[in-house]
Order: structure tokens, then sequence, then C-alpha cells
């Protein structure tokens, strides 16, 4: 839990955090560790999550700081991640030496997990990498977003399909697990469908083991927020999204791959295995479409 000002709350105990924290849905009942405040790369079109942190590396002894503090009030906690937004840009000599105090001095935890930009992770050899996942390097999460080099290009992504692609090959070489994500409705009504039938491709080479579908929902103040307000840039309505996910499944080909389009900022909740449920996801699309299953109320969605 965090108080207004960026602190985890334990009873009367605090954990030091620059502002607020993002973390994966599936790392919720992990212990946080900021290791980087904000984005390196900060530049993306529809991303208010670190508008208003200038990137640092937290220090040795901000770091030290929590990890004590951990020691002491998350015992039971057996998952870190390592936030904020791309805590792999750290150097190797910095990165091996926090692992090893997380093995010292958290010795209950048995992964860790952090955001790795396609950038960061092609800055590492094969060989770092794997130093990393021996010491206790379960997990990267990385942002597609889209597959589509167009839609990259206009939403300031700093990465093309290709160097993506690269990068989480590296990733699946060193034996860690890879989550990507990718945004329906990036591409605008424009794009829409490109965007879906690229990002499917694209996803198909990288073959990560997670798949995670949200759905965009426009930040006030940010630039593509703006582009909504002036309407330069026209989002795609419910239906159309559905077109978009049903789209990019079809071009999805992976096998024992976890797909999930069942974050709150989605239209239609659904998850399964590729290849296994391919067929049952696009029919429960379908049934969606048509009209024969709800989708979730536009007050119920949320980022």
């Amino acid at each position: 839990m965090l108080d207004k000002d960026g602190f985890g709350l334990f009873g009367d105990a605090i954990m030091n955090y620059d502002g607020n924290i993002i973390r994966p849905p599936s790392e919720a009942d992990s212990i946080i560790l900021q290791v980087t405040v904000g984005c390196s790369h900060n530049h993306c079109t529809f991303c208010g999550a670190y508008k208003d942190k200038q990137f640092r590396i937290r220090s040795d002894e901000e770091i030290a700081e929590n990890i004590s503090f951990a020691t002491r009030y998350c015992t039971r906690q057996r998952k870190v991640f390592l936030a904020d937004g791309d805590a792999l840009i750290l150097s190797q000599k910095r990165l091996t030496s926090l692992f090893h105090q997380i093995r010292t001095e958290l010795p209950q935890v048995r992964r860790i997990s952090l955001y790795g930009n396609a950038k960061a992770i092609r800055s590492k050899s094969l060989e770092q990498l794997q130093e990393l996942k021996d010491l206790g390097l379960d997990r990267i999460y990385m942002g597609l977003e889209s597959g589509d080099d167009e839609v990259l290009t206009r939403v300031r992504k700093g990465e093309t399909a290709a160097s993506m692609i690269s990068a989480a090959q590296k990733v699946a070489q060193a034996g860690i697990f890879l989550s990507v994500t990718v945004l329906l409705g990036l591409g605008g009504r424009e794009l829409s469908l490109q965007h879906a039938r690229q990002s499917g491709r694209v996803l198909s080479k990288m073959a990560p083991r997670q798949i995670a579908a949200l759905t965009l929902m426009p930040l006030a103040g940010t630039r593509l927020g703006n582009q909504v307000e002036n309407g330069t840039f026209l989002l795609p309505d419910a239906l159309s999204m559905l077109k978009e996910l049903k789209e990019m499944v079809n071009f999805i080909n992976c096998d024992k791959v976890q797909f999930m389009a069942n974050h709150a900022s989605n239209y239609l909740p659904i998850s399964g295995r590729l290849g296994r449920d391919k067929d049952a996801i696009l029919t429960t699309i379908d049934q969606a479409m048509g009209g024969k299953i709800a989708l979730t109320p536009e007050f119920y969605r949320a980022l």
C-alpha cells in the first residue's frame, strides 16, 4: 500500500518510494524495490506514467535502506519486482551486486522480475543476461505496444519491430521468461487492422512466454491525449477494438504462450493458451462482436 507521498505502508513503518510506483498486475504480492526513478526514454505519446519524474538511478544507500526495510517487514513475500520503468539499464556490476544483496538479505525470495525496454535488453550480452538469470532474474516485462513500424514512429516509441524482435530473442536465448505487452487501439482508426496484423506477426517472431493485450485509454495531458482532444487521433470504438483483437490473435502463431486480454482496460476479458485455445478465443470474440456476450461498460474500464 502507498500513501500520498509515495511511501509503502506497513503499520507505522514505511518503505521510501520516489513518486507513484507502476508494476504489472502479476507482481501485486511482490516486494517492490525502486532502483530507478521514471523511464530513461519517456517520450512515448500515450504514456503518462512517468511524465512528472526526471529519470535517475537511485543511490546504493537508498536501495539498501529499502532492502533493510524488506528484511524486517516483508519476510513472507517470495518475489521481488525492481521498479521503475527500466531497471535493466543499470550497469552489470550494479545489477549483480544488487542481486547478491537480495539473495543474502532476503533468502526467502525465489524470483526477481523487472521491466526491460528493448534498448536496455540489447545493451546486455547473452552471457550477462544468463548471469542475471543464475542470480535469480526470472521474468522480464517488455512493452512492444505495436508491431507496426508506422505506428511505432507515430507514438515515438524509439524502437522498430526488428529491434524489439532482436531483444526478445536474446531474452529467450538466456532462458528468461518474457512477458510482452501490446496496446489495442494504438494505431487509431486509420491504422487499426494494420496495427493488429503486424503486432500478431511480430509477436510470433518474438515468441514470448506471455502476451498481455491492453486497450488504449488516452490520458489527459499526454501528447496522444491532446491529439484525441483536438481530433487528429481518432480512437477506435469498442467493436473496432474487438476486431483488432480478433485480427491480432489470428496472426499470432505461437505455441505454449499464455495469452491474456483480461486487463481492466479491456472491453472483453479473455485469456487462454496459444495455440491450444486459439479457436476458442476467436469464437468468444465473435460471440461478443455479435452481441451474445456483454462487453465491459465504459465506467468499469480502468488503467
